[in-house]
């Protein structure tokens, strides 16, 4: 079976929306941990303004207290010039920029026009000139709640304009929950045909509860790599009816339990998952943290014993 890759973004995606600030070592230890468990890439943090996303202020000292594990590729989004200094500074290992593919999306969400938001990332872009890999997620590939479907031929377009200037990687984003699992394959099939070049990512969201059941199609239509969120936490302030991604762990537990290798210790994340609810201070979605993997037998009632030898 192939190998999948995992990016883990509850530390940034995740955090950035919940009412409550998660303290700094909270944020370092838990990265700490998940540094542990075998992710590819784990999304810290964000260089955005403090005034914007005040859950993540603390971007600098979450970067320079974590403990960097080789392998593990410690990625951070930035919305700017500004923002790509600052974690350039930090040493981030990847600059994630993001721009919606939807128009309305993109004025909601980032408070200018496409046009305007690839052009400030264009200019990111030629500033880091190839010192620290860039990868570019684009939301709302799927469909945007505000303006329904979103082409695939409009997704093209704009993921053809970063490959042109020279990015490492691309992120499909399912921001609002509406893929479905023909739509994916329709989606990837075409994105690896026209663009085979870049390093591609889907990243889904469990609003309607199609999120595995994507993450699956995306697999056998020859997708290798997907972000995902411990617990299920996230979701797009800016997108009505948006809620988490799809919980880390039951992705890895479902394409780990079919034969997929992932890299990922799922022991050991479980018993991060596990930590979430005391982390955020409310429930989450996650489902395998609650009921253990489907390897986790439980003891037989002591009558079941009594009935074998009855019926002997």
């Amino acid at each position: 079976m192939k190998r999948i890759h995992f990016n883990e973004v509850a530390t940034r995606d995740g955090f950035q929306i919940e009412p409550t600030f998660i303290p700094t070592d909270t944020k370092v230890a838990l990265i700490d941990a998940l540094s542990r468990c075998g992710y590819a890439k784990i999304e810290a943090t964000s260089f955005t303004s403090p005034k914007a996303i005040p859950m993540l202020r603390d971007a600098e000292e979450v970067m320079g207290r974590i403990q960097r594990v080789p392998g593990v590729e410690y990625t951070v989004l930035v919305p700017n010039v500004r923002g790509a200094e600052r974690a350039i500074e930090a040493r981030a290992d990847e600059l994630n920029l993001v721009m919606s593919v939807s128009e309305t999306h993109n004025l909601a969400n980032l408070r200018m026009p496409r046009e305007r938001s690839f052009a400030s990332l264009a200019e990111v872009v030629r500033l880091v000139d190839g010192r620290t890999p860039i990868n570019v997620s684009l939301s709302c590939c799927f469909g945007c709640p505000m303006e329904g479907d979103v082409p695939a031929g409009e997704v093209l377009r704009w993921a053809r304009r970063f490959v042109d200037l020279g990015v490492r990687g691309l992120t499909l984003c399912d921001t609002t929950g509406m893929a479905h699992p023909a739509q994916v394959a329709h989606l990837v099939e075409a994105l690896q045909r026209e663009l085979p070049g870049p390093q591609l990512t889907l990243h889904f969201h469990n609003t309607r509860g199609m999120g595995l059941a994507n993450v699956l199609a995306a697999v056998q239509g020859g997708i290798v790599r997907f972000d995902g969120s411990l617990g299920g936490l996230g979701g797009c302030p800016y997108a009505p009816g948006a809620s988490g991604n799809i919980s880390s762990e039951d992705a890895i537990h479902m394409l780990e339990a079919m034969g997929y290798d992932t890299g990922v210790d799922l022991p050991a994340l479980l018993a991060v998952a596990r930590q979430m609810p005391q982390i955020v201070g409310h429930e989450v979605p996650g489902q395998v943290a609650k009921a253990g993997r489907i390897t986790d037998l439980h003891a037989a009632p002591p009558f079941v014993a009594e009935l074998r030898e009855k019926f002997a």
